[in-house]
């Protein structure tokens, strides 16, 4: 019975260090860390590692919920592959053991919190954007695409495909482009 400890932290400018530090005082006999985005799985090739080497009577270990999933859907998926795996689940700095049926209750709430949390703080910043426009200080990401490059490509007689490569953009914004250029034809009814 193994304890594998897991730790990450959001961003490259970010330190795993205190959670691994805390990690190791667990017992964790491997400790896994990544700088990713915790809103998503996808991203998270050290987790999934995890998940696929836990065997049974294993316990993943992390210090907070929130190190693990910020949504109650990836936290619910997690806790069913440990369980397809006979593995637990410990936080060291909340009061969750999925060995307990208390531990259990407390980690569910914890994950609804979690997905509350990170709700939140994308309707303040999605606020703070809406303010920053009416300021006019917030202008939105510099366009990437040369608007009149394209336009000429596709006089010459470049197809989607090859402007996007040339331009090295996607097709998709090469379609948009071509779009806003085409005069709209309105069908009439007789």
């Amino acid at each position: 019975m193994n304890r594998i400890g897991y730790a990450r932290v959001s961003t490259v400018e970010q330190d795993t260090s205190a959670q691994i530090a805390s990690l190791r005082l667990a017992g964790c006999d491997v400790i896994r860390e990544e700088k990713s985005s915790g809103t998503s799985m996808a991203k998270r090739k050290e987790l999934a590692t995890i998940l696929d080497f836990l065997r049974p009577g294993d316990t993943l270990v992390v210090t907070r919920i929130d190190r693990l999933a910020r949504s109650v859907a990836d936290l619910q998926a997690i806790v069913a592959r440990l369980r397809e795996r006979g593995a637990q689940l410990l936080c060291t700095e909340q009061p969750v053991d999925t060995g307990t049926a208390a531990g259990k209750a407390f980690f569910d709430m914890l994950g609804v919190f979690a997905e509350f949390e990170t709700n939140l703080r994308r309707e303040r910043q999605m606020e703070g954007i809406a303010q920053a426009k009416a300021r006019g200080v917030y202008k939105g990401r510099k366009t990437s695409i040369d608007r009149e490059q394209v336009r000429a490509l596709r006089a010459e007689g470049l197809g989607p495909a090859a402007i996007a490569k040339r331009l090295r953009i996607s097709r998709a914004s090469v379609y948009r482009v071509v779009q806003e250029t085409q005069p709209v034809s309105r069908a009439t009814s007789a």
